[in-house]
């Protein structure tokens, strides 16, 4: 894994396709040759506080409006945030690679967000799993915003020998008025980063969004992070902008070596407490579904 990459950090236009595509391909024909990869923020095509335009820009992948896209990853390898549409008609929120002029591997958020400002699960189909997309690049972990707060997806790209986590986000920005410099959000991003980079000895690409939906401002912070968690590049600012970085297989391989967490690494210890844990998780699910009848 020797990978050229940029992580653009946009700001799209709420439910406007055809403005947001042009955004993509315009920052994708700058490159020219220059990079390998190009990382978007979460729903990048679409925007985020969709509601009731949901069904309306959600799309299937053999969708005719991506074939621009797909023309572009034949030179560039994309990964792009959008609404999908799957055969049977649930809707999910999706980080979708493309590659060689196909779609190479597509994320569905797994862990919707359900607090706070956000009720995904209103909108979306939950996904089920973590799979790593092998591309010509390398081995590539992809999760969306709330997946990076819980454990199963980085662990499970930890075990499928993933060179870099590539996380795409539309995170709001909190705590301006925090104490210490720039947003306590950003600042609470960045240690997540930096710890996944450490206990899981891999590179992180964090692809988030600026602007304005429905009275929320996004916190941006886009940035790339070696095994090291040094920052390899960052983007400060609450503005759109592009950042570029190369993913160093060398780096990667010494990092591991000088700190062999994965050789020494106990999956079926974590499987054993599991298999503990879940028949108790059954009966109090069960349990509530009883008392809410």
């Amino acid at each position: 894994m020797d990978c050229r990459l940029v992580v653009a950090q946009t700001n799209p236009a709420l439910g406007d396709l055809r403005a947001n595509l042009e955004d993509h391909l315009q920052r994708i024909d700058a490159l020219a040759g220059a990079a390998d990869l190009i990382l978007f923020p979460e729903l990048s095509l679409t925007g985020y506080f969709l509601k009731d335009q949901v069904a309306d820009v959600a799309m299937s992948l053999d969708d005719t409006f991506l074939r621009p896209l797909l023309e572009r990853s034949r030179h560039l390898s994309i990964a792009l945030g959008m609404v999908e549409r799957s055969p049977e008609g649930r809707l999910f929120n999706s980080l979708v690679f493309f590659e060689d002029g196909r779609v190479l591997g597509v994320h569905r958020k797994v862990h919707l967000v359900s607090y706070g400002l956000f009720d995904e699960g209103r909108d979306f189909a939950a996904g089920e799993e973590f799979r790593v997309i092998q591309s010509r690049h390398g081995r590539f972990g992809p999760l969306i915003c709330e997946d990076m707060w819980h454990m199963p997806g980085a662990y499970t790209y930890f075990l499928d020998d993933a060179d870099a986590l590539l996380v795409a986000s539309a995170s709001p920005a909190r705590g301006v008025e925090a104490p210490g410099p720039g947003l306590a959000s950003q600042r609470t991003w960045n240690i997540l980063l930096s710890a996944s980079c450490l206990m899981y000895r891999t590179w992180v690409a964090y692809a988030s969004r600026v602007g304005w939906e429905d009275g929320i401002g996004f916190g941006g912070g886009s940035r790339v992070l070696d095994p090291y968690a040094n920052a390899r590049a960052a983007l400060e600012g609450l503005e759109p902008g592009t950042l570029s970085a190369r993913l160093d297989s060398a780096v990667l391989r010494r990092a591991r070596t000088e700190l062999p967490l994965r050789r020494d690494e106990k999956p079926w210890v974590l499987a054993a407490e599991l298999g503990r844990h879940v028949p108790l998780l059954r009966a109090l699910r069960a349990e509530h579904a009883l008392r809410d009848e």
